[in-house]
C-alpha cells in the first residue's frame, strides 16, 4: 500500500518570563496514512455497583446535565460504550452491592432456573435507555462473580471459585441476563464472565486461573454465539497479567474461536504493549488511586486530567487498544470518578478527568482507524485517527512547558482545533492563517475535514 506522509512544522514559542532562544527551533509532526493500526470500538465508562442510583436521586434537570456530559458530542464526552455490572447478591442488599437475577439457589445446578427480573437491574436499564437516545449501541455486560451458591466459598464476595458442577448453569445464567435486556429493547453486544480473576476483593469477586477461564470459555462460547453476543475475556487486574489469560485462550483452538475481545485493566500494570492476539483488545477498567475529590487538570497528584490523558494516549499508541473504559462515570464522596454526586445537596461536580476523555471520545468515533503519527520533539505525544466519514483527528498531548505553533496541514478541507487544560474544557481555539498554537501541559485536538 502506498504511504501518504503529511509533515507539519511546529515552531517552539517560549512562555512569558522564559529566556528567549537565539532562534525558534523547528519541530516536525508526521502523519502516515499508510500506517494503519487498530480499529476503534469506542470509549466508555462503567455503570456498575448501582452508581446510577445517585444520578436518579437528583432533580431531572441535573440528571439531564449529567447525561449530556457523558453522551453529548457537543456538550460533553460523546461516550460510545457502557460497561454494565451483572450482579450476584441476594435481594435486600444495601447500595453498592449488585442484586442477582437469580438471588436464591434454585435447588442445585440441574434444577430449573428461578430467575427474577424487575426491569431495572440495579438502575442500569434506565441509564442504558438514556444512552441509546444519544446513539450509543455498544453495551458490555460483565460479571464480577457468580452467585455465592455456585462457588466453593458460598459467598459472592471474597474470591472463591466456580464449582465445576455449576459451570453450565452459570453460563445459562449469563446468557439469560442478556435475554432479559433484549426484553427491554436493549441488545447486550458484549458479555464477560469474570472481573479481575487474579484478585480477591472483599466485594463481589471470583477467581479463575488462565486454564480455568479457558475451560469455561468452551462452555459459555457456543451459548453466547447462539444469542448473538460477543464473548469477552478476562479483565485481569493488570495489563501484563492479562497476557497469561490471552495466551492460554489463544493456545486452545476451541476456546480461541469463541473469544472475540481480550480485555485487561491497568491497576497492577499499565498498557505498554499489545496483548498477544489478533483480536481487538480493550482497556476495560482503570481509575487513579487516592481518597480525595480532585477537579484539577495538572496538579501532580496522579488523579488529575493530565494523568488520565496520558493513560488514554499510552493505551491507544503503546498497547493498540480498540476501546478505553474508565472507572467510574459518577460516584460520591472522595471519588476519582469523572463526576462527583452529592445527593444531600442535590448537586454535582465535574473533574477535568472527564474532559481528558472527552478530548478523545467526542471526536474519535467507533469505526475509526489509528494512523501512524510521530513527533520529533519527545515532549509532544501525538496520535492520529481516520474516522469512517473520512475526517482525521490529531491528538497532541504537550507534556512540555513551552507552547508550540503548528503550521497546519494544507488541502484537507475545514480544520478545527480545541484545547483542554486547567482553564479550558475541549474549548475551540482560533487558527491563525495556517497555524495553531499548542499550549504547554495541555491536550490539543485538531479535526481535519
Amino acid at each position: 500500500m502506498r504511504k501518504h506522509l503529511i509533515v507539519a512544522a511546529l515552531l517552539v514559542v517560549p512562555l512569558v518570563g522564559q529566556a528567549q532562544p537565539a532562534s525558534a527551533s523547528a519541530v516536525t509532526i508526521t502523519i502516515d496514512d499508510g500506517a494503519k493500526y487498530q480499529k476503534i470500538d469506542g470509549f466508555g465508562v462503567s455503570t456498575a455497583f448501582r452508581r446510577n442510583e445517585l444520578i436518579k436521586a437528583l432533580p431531572e434537570d441535573k440528571q439531564q446535565e449529567i447525561l449530556d456530559l457523558w453522551f453529548s458530542r457537543t456538550k460533553g464526552a460523546g461516550l460510545s460504550m457502557l460497561r454494565l455490572g451483572i450482579g450476584a447478591k441476594p435481594l435486600g442488599v444495601p447500595y453498592d452491592q449488585m442484586v442477582s437475577i437469580q438471588p436464591e439457589n434454585p435447588g442445585g445446578p440441574d434444577a430449573p432456573p428461578k430467575y427474577v427480573w424487575n426491569g431495572d437491574d440495579n438502575s442500569q436499564v434506565w441509564m442504558v435507555k438514556a444512552a441509546k437516545r444519544y446513539g450509543v449501541n455498544r453495551f458490555f455486560a460483565d460479571a464480577w462473580s457468580a452467585p455465592g451458591y455456585m462457588k466453593d466459598n458460598g459467598d459472592a464476595a471474597n474470591g472463591g471459585t466456580l464449582l465445576p458442577e455449576w459451570r453450565q448453569a452459570y453460563a445459562n445464567y449469563l446468557v439469560a441476563y442478556a435475554k432479559f435486556y433484549a426484553r427491554e429493547g436493549i441488545k447486550i453486544t458484549d458479555l464477560g464472565f469474570t472481573n479481575e480473576p487474579d484478585w480477591t476483593a472483599t466485594y463481589e469477586s471470583m477467581r479463575f486461573t488462565p486454564e480455568q477461564a479457558t475451560e469455561f470459555v468452551k462452555v459459555l462460547g457456543p451459548l453466547a454465539k447462539a444469542a448473538g453476543v460477543n464473548l469477552v475475556c478476562c479483565d485481569s487486574f493488570g495489563w501484563n497479567e492479562a497476557k497469561a489469560y490471552t495466551e492460554a485462550i489463544e493456545a486452545d483452538p476451541e476456546a480461541s474461536r469463541w473469544v472475540k475481545v481480550h480485555t485487561g485493566h491497568s491497576y497492577a500494570s499499565p498498557p505498554t504493549a499489545p496483548l498477544p492476539t489478533k483480536r481487538n483488545t480493550w482497556m476495560s477498567e482503570w481509575g487513579p488511586g487516592g481518597s480525595t475529590w480532585d477537579e484539577s487538570w495538572d496538579d501532580g497528584s496522579g488523579q488529575d486530567g493530565m494523568t488520565v490523558a496520558q493513560s488514554i494516549n499510552d493505551s491507544l499508541t503503546r498497547a493498540n487498544v480498540s476501546a478505553y473504559i474508565y472507572w467510574l462515570g459518577a460516584s460520591a464522596g472522595g471519588t476519582r470518578a469523572f463526576i462527583q454526586v452529592d445527593t444531600a445537596t442535590q448537586t454535582y461536580h465535574v473533574s477535568k478527568r472527564l474532559w481528558a476523555m472527552a478530548a478523545y471520545s467526542r471526536f474519535i468515533r467507533p469505526g475509526a482507524v489509528r494512523l501512524g503519527a510521530t513527533a520529533s520533539d519527545p515532549g509532544l505525544q501525538v496520535s492520529a485517527f481516520r474516522n469512517a466519514d473520512g475526517s482525521r483527528v490529531v491528538e497532541i498531548l504537550n507534556t512540555g512547558t513551552a507552547s508550540v505553533t503548528w503550521d497546519k496541514i494544507k488541502g484537507h478541507g475545514r480544520a478545527r482545533a480545541y484545547v483542554t487544560d486547567e482553564n479550558n474544557a475541549v474549548a475551540p481555539i482560533p487558527l491563525h492563517g495556517k497555524s495553531v498554537t499548542i499550549a504547554p501541559r495541555a491536550l490539543t485536538t485538531i479535526v481535519l475535514g
